[in-house]
Formats: C-alpha cells, structure tokens, sequence
C-alpha cells in the first residue's frame, strides 16, 4: 500500500522561514531510516504559496489564481510517500515524525494512494495495467576478483550513498561447501545510491571476469562534484574519454577505475547551448 503522509503548513512555512540545522539533520535521520526499511520512496517539502498559483477551471477554461492563501491550516508544507503492508504501519512511521520541527506541533495527513484493484475493468485500466510490466527496480551487479568490499566501501565514500549490506560467503548457510580461502570474501554486497542498487560480489577463480562492454553512469547537477568523482574514480585507474563539454552534456567524461570497472560521469545536459 502507497500513503502520502502530508506535512500540513503553518504560519513559519508561509513566511518562508527556513528549517533550522538540527531539523534539517533529523529529517534526515527520519528520511534515512524509512529507506533503509524500504517504506520511503521519495518526498519533498514545499514554498509558501505565495511562490505558486492554482489553476481553476471552469466549463473547461482555465484560470490562474496567485498565492498567497488564506486557511493556512488546509495548506501544505510538504509531503513523504510511502510503500508499507497496512495502515497501521503507515502510522507507525507517521508518530517517528522528528519533534525538532515545529518544536513537535505539527500537523500531518496520512492518505492512501488508488491501486488498480480498486477500479473496475476497462479498457482504459488495462492501458494503465500494462505500465506494471516494467519492472519495479533495475539495479547493477558487478563481479570483482577479491576485492568487492573495498570497492564498495570506496564506492559509498565517493557517492555518498548508503552501503546497505557486505555479507562473507562464510557468513551464509553454504559456508561448509565454499572452500576456507573464499570464507572472508563478498558473496552480496548492495549500495544504495538514491533508491537506486550497485551489487556486488568476489568471483571464485576462473569465475571471475574483468567487466568489459558496459559502464556505471552518474549524473549531477553539481559540475564541480561530478568532477570530483570523476577524479577519485580515475585516480589508480585509467581515464578513457576527459570529462570536459561535448554536444550531449554540459560536462561529460569516461573512466576505468582501479577495480576495473568501467563510469560515465555527466553534468547538465540542460546547461549546454
């Protein structure tokens, strides 16, 4: 089940004051733990109304009506969806809200999302049904020759990413059937990079195959930090295409980092005239 768990405005948020250092800290904290629980799938917090408009429409014409608004209380200040099993786990998460931000007076609404279950058969369901044959993840799985875990831990330092798991072949039920040597290598490892996988795992022996054919890209919007994991990777490595403009990018570059995989790293495609 999807719930929007709505943070309601108040008189700060549509003065526009800004969160403080410590409510922005334990947002994310709160942030991080529902990701890592895998309940949050993404959320944002809003301007006051001043800064947008509604749409009215009326017979079918519209009309544009500026903020500010009044009924302050009706407003929204911001907004955090999440994918649980039930209800009551949706509140669950909903009480943990961070009692830094408004000096624990706030008001929030929880409401769920429709699912195609709720509706019944038509054509134009089955047009929306068809979009769930896509998959819900496509994540990355790249085999190292012994060394996933320092990969993956120089990997998280530089992307700033959540390393969620390093688990040993030893540590697995098949440990007896793995020889001793390959006890303390990677069987799965998973960083999570904004919702988003890069897997990795030690190949035993002639398992193992250098990656060849395929690249890890990373866009930013941030030039000046997408150079500098462009930099970091390259270093011990060997840069294969100098990050620099091109037609496509506002700063694009390949490189073969020091484990022997293989990055595309671009900025601002928007920014390039």
């Amino acid at each position: 089940m999807k719930y929007m768990l709505m943070r309601k405005a108040d008189a700060d948020t549509e003065n526009g004051v800004m969160p403080s250092d410590d409510l922005l800290q334990a947002m994310a904290d709160y942030n991080e733990r529902m990701t890592q629980a895998g309940v949050f799938t993404g959320g944002d917090g809003l301007w006051p109304t001043r800064e947008g408009c509604r749409i009215q429409f009326r017979n079918g014409e519209p009309t544009v009506i500026n903020g500010p608004f009044e009924q302050t209380s009706e407003l929204l200040a911001g907004y955090s969806v999440l994918e649980v099993d039930s209800f009551e786990d949706a509140i669950a998460w909903a009480k943990q809200w961070p009692k830094e931000d408004a000096d624990g007076n706030v008001t929030l609404e929880l409401r769920r999302y429709f699912a195609l279950e709720d509706f019944a058969p038509s054509p134009a369901l089955e047009k929306h049904r068809s979009q769930e044959k896509l998959p819900r993840e496509m994540n990355v799985h790249v085999a190292f020759g012994g060394n996933c875990r320092e990969a993956m831990e120089f990997y998280a330092e530089i992307t700033a990413g959540t390393l969620e798991a390093v688990i040993t072949y030893g540590e697995t039920p098949a440990a007896a059937d793995v020889p001793k040597e390959m006890h303390d290598r990677v069987v799965h490892s998973s960083l999570n990079i904004r919702g988003r996988r890069l897997m990795g795992a030690d190949m035993a022996g002639d398992c193992y195959q250098a990656p060849q054919g395929t690249q890890i890209h990373l866009e930013y919007d941030d030039t000046e930090q997408a150079e500098r994991v462009f930099r970091a990777l390259s270093e011990g490595g060997a840069e294969i295409m100098p990050f620099e403009q091109t037609f496509w990018a506002h700063r694009f570059g390949m490189t073969k980092d020091r484990f022997g995989v293989q990055w595309m790293i671009s900025s601002g495609l928007e920014q390039c005239q």
